[in-house]
């Protein structure tokens, strides 16, 4: 089953897209893991992931750090932080 991945701001802008629906290697197992596979995949993610420490994620509607398990989840944002006012 392929999981939907959502890209939000300066992320969606680098990675080319809102969306993609991927297939993840079996050590992809939390967010931090997710983060660094999309850094090392090619370009585009290199230069969106550069910095982990910057971006956010959303594992099924619900904010997480990067420890998370993404194990049979069907969807993650992946956005940077946000501010307002």
């Amino acid at each position: 089953m392929a999981l939907t991945l959502s890209y939000f701001a300066w992320v969606r802008e680098r990675m080319g897209g809102a969306d993609e629906a991927v297939a993840l290697p079996d050590d992809v197992r939390t967010v931090a893991d997710l983060i660094a596979w999309l850094a090392a995949r090619d370009d585009r993610g290199g230069l969106a992931f550069a910095e982990p420490a910057r971006i956010r994620a959303a594992v099924d509607g619900q904010m997480v750090g990067p420890d998370a398990i993404i194990v049979g989840v069907a969807e993650i944002a992946l956005f940077p932080p946000v501010t307002g006012g």
